[in-house]
């Protein structure tokens, strides 16, 4: 793909077909700001729990591919390694590790919603976020989640945790909630925040904490999390698809597991006890208007009554 300089908007923006999915793509007259959705496979990405999430809102949604970075640029293939297949028409295929950029509208609020999808790079970090905002901003982006799952102690059996923090002062106050005081090691998560910040977009975070136990991939219970969670900034109900079955057929067979075995099964109610007594004042707060908010969003667009207008969000640049 070559690219070239926009004068107008300053980023480098795709000749061609590409270029004219990119214009298709801008945000209308009115419109709230787009929002950018992230979610890398690797470090961040526990029980494979963020990337699903984004393939099913891709999916749903259709949405459309306007960039791809170029993996030689930024990807060791003895890390990640391509693969090779058999293509629809019979012949050998080679697929090598890619990060996408592609583009959807919110059904409801028609607002323009931005996702990449790709695997954490090798190298070159710096630049691979760099890539991701330049066309974020071409794109009219004014918000950009950073989507991420960890291995946690916390049960199966329970709802699964998601924190949600930002050091965006604006966001801080708008959305109610805290900055995030960890240190230590980041991912390409923490970076591409943190450089989105330098660019004076709003940025926050999406973690789910999966029950390290069960870390192996599919995580449908943490993907619903997630996907319910980003319903708050979105504004609108998001795809779910089969997740609340595939949870709970998920849940069973861990409990399954877990029966077989005495010591596994005492350290599981250990975790739900000191769960169920940590989340006691939760209970009758905050947990239950979250509840009763979402409930009122999907009755409404169960009835066509969705709000036709913005989204709750930090307002863009």
């Amino acid at each position: 793909m070559t690219s070239t300089d926009d004068p107008g908007m300053g980023t480098p923006r795709a000749e061609g077909p590409e270029a004219a999915d990119a214009d298709e793509a801008q945000p209308s007259p009115g419109a709230p700001p787009a929002l950018l959705l992230a979610a890398f496979e690797g470090w961040n990405d526990a029980g494979g729990a963020a990337t699903q999430a984004l393939e099913i809102i891709a999916d749903a949604w259709d949405a459309d591919v306007v960039h791809e970075l170029d993996p030689q640029d930024y990807h060791d293939f003895q890390v990640n390694r391509p693969h090779v297949g058999v293509g629809p028409d019979g012949r050998r295929t080679l697929t090598w590790p890619s990060t996408t950029i592609s583009v959807a509208r919110a059904p409801m609020t028609g607002r323009t919603v931005v996702l990449v999808q790709g695997i954490e790079p090798s190298f070159r970090w710096r630049d691979y976020c760099d890539e991701i905002l330049d066309v974020a901003e071409g794109l009219g982006v004014g918000t950009v989640v950073g989507i991420g799952a960890l291995l946690a102690d916390v049960p199966h059996s329970r709802p699964i945790p998601v924190q949600t923090t930002s050091n965006d002062t604006q966001v801080q106050a708008l959305l109610g909630v805290e900055g995030s005081d960890y240190e230590g090691p980041s991912g390409i998560v923490g970076v591409l925040a943190h450089m989105a910040g330098e660019r004076d977009l709003h940025t926050l975070s999406v973690w789910a904490a999966v029950p390290h136990y069960v870390a192996q991939p599919p995580s449908p219970k943490a993907t619903l999390a997630i996907l319910l969670r980003l319903e708050e900034f979105v504004g609108e109900p998001l795809p779910v698809g089969d997740l609340p079955e595939d949870s709970r057929a998920w849940q069973a067979g861990v409990d399954e597991l877990a029966g077989q075995d005495p010591d596994v099964a005492e350290y599981i109610q250990q975790l739900e006890e000191a769960k169920d007594t940590a989340e006691l004042p939760e209970a009758s707060g905050e947990a239950i208007a979250r509840e009763f908010e979402r409930y009122l969003r999907r009755r409404d667009i169960r009835g066509d009554k969705g709000d036709k207008g913005g989204p709750p969000g930090p307002a863009g640049r």
